[in-house]
């Protein structure tokens, strides 16, 4: 526990102990870092969040931690807010198969989160490492935007394992392609306009299959292997929770949501990660990149209401210190809105937000009042008579939650500014 301290405001103590950066430079000199190596300790799991998308530095400060976590602290494996079912072929990009040109392909319709830098770094540094970093995606398909990048792999196997159960694939594959979009912005309310007998007929199909999945087992191992059977069954729930999810946004937005209903997502890709971690064996250390409102340890609540539980309570709950989040944020300069409009490409328009002044009581506002710059400060190590924090940046809004609970850690940038390359 850490030492009374003689500071009287959260600020104060921050401007005291919080560790100025260097570089924005992913490329640049890593030892302005090498103060994350105790910060971290010995975590398995460690979130690099953000507190909106589409944000440069925020991309080059993950690219530079991945780098520093890959080549001094020896983590293996870079688990994205991307979807599971699709990351198995961005894994096999990163271990060398195709040629460089192909990643494009596998990302045309996904929407541009920044994953494809870092897969770019990886292949480079496996084309010469002796323990070879791997690429695991962990969210449900094209982020709740279609089902059929978990169904159509799932068809595949069934078609060798199991072809009886391929007309009730094919017919829920068929209604999945009837609202399929390239995100949830898109696909759910597409979704609301199937007929009531369509949408309980795919949610049926989906549960009886994932029931069946689990019932023969034995057999569908026997008819095949234990990974292709283990792959399956994960791409399978993954749409089952995103099945889920289409009716819990729907109800939230009625006005008749169940209280956190929206969770199905979040604990997908906590299990998620803890699968991956599983299948890659003792050891395995994991780079987690995903929002801030995805990796915090505490509840996401919007006017009051509990809305969802998010993956890093979850895996906080489960690993306890082996889980650590990191959550980024910026005191001034730009942010990438997100405003839904069905007629654009992913279901909504990029606005380029100005930021305004820190809110009081936010951890923004803390770091301006203690004049800091590019810097990090372990939050665990804040002393418990002090108040701290209650808000952070999502987007142009505040996000409530107490800080010094939802997060170990916080990096902030002075500045920050929406990418050139996203669609607005």
């Amino acid at each position: 526990m850490p030492a009374p301290s003689p500071h009287t405001s959260f600020a104060g103590w921050l401007g005291a102990h919080a560790l100025p950066l260097t570089h924005l430079d992913p490329d640049a000199s890593l030892d302005d870092l090498e103060p994350l190596r105790d910060i971290i300790g010995g975590a398995r799991v460690v979130a690099i969040g953000e507190n909106s998308h589409f944000i440069t530095g925020f991309a080059l400060l993950r690219r530079r931690i991945l780098r520093f976590l890959v080549e001094r602290c020896g983590f293996t494996v870079l688990a994205f807010e991307y979807g599971l079912s699709e990351g198995f072929a961005l894994d096999a990009w990163a271990q060398g198969e195709g040629a460089d040109e192909d990643l494009s392909a596998h990302l045309a319709t996904a929407i541009p989160v920044g994953v494809d830098e870092p897969l770019r770094w990886i292949r480079r540094h496996n084309a010469t490492a002796t323990a070879p970093v791997r690429f695991a995606g962990i969210d449900i398909p094209a982020a709740g935007g279609s089902l059929l990048p978990a169904l159509a792999p799932v068809a595949d196997y069934l078609r060798q394992i199991d072809p009886e159960t391929l007309p009730a694939i094919q017919t829920a594959m068929r209604i999945a392609e009837s609202f399929a979009g390239a995100s949830a912005a898109s696909a759910a309310p597409a979704w609301t306009r199937l007929a009531a007998t369509d949408q309980d007929t795919l949610t049926a199909i989906l549960l009886r299959l994932l029931i069946r999945f689990r019932a023969v087992e034995i057999l569908y191992v026997s008819r095949g292997d234990r990974p292709s059977y283990d792959i399956a069954l994960r791409r399978l729930e993954a749409a089952c929770h995103a099945d889920y999810g289409f009716r819990a946004m729907a109800d939230l937005f009625a006005g008749s949501g169940l209280t956190a209903d929206t969770s199905a997502r979040d604990v997908f890709m906590a299990e998620s990660v803890q699968w991956h971690l599983r299948r890659s064996g003792p050891g395995t250390r994991i780079v987690l990149a995903a929002h801030n409102a995805h990796i915090q340890k505490t509840p996401v609540s919007f006017d009051g209401h509990l809305t969802g539980l998010p993956m890093g309570q979850h895996l906080h709950n489960v690993l306890g210190d082996d889980y650590f989040a990191l959550g980024l944020t910026s005191i001034t300069g730009h942010t990438a809105d997100m405003r839904p409009d069905e007629n654009a490409r992913f279901g909504f328009t990029i606005d380029n937000t100005t930021l305004q002044p820190p809110e009081p009581e936010s951890i923004e506002a803390a770091f301006a009042d203690a004049g800091l710059g590019l810097s990090i400060a372990d939050l665990r190590q804040a002393p418990h008579e002090i108040p701290g924090p209650d808000r952070i940046r999502i987007q142009s809004a505040y996000l409530h939650t107490p800080i010094l609970d939802a997060f170990d850690a916080i990096l902030s940038a002075p500045t920050s500014t929406v990418a050139d390359d996203v669609e607005r």
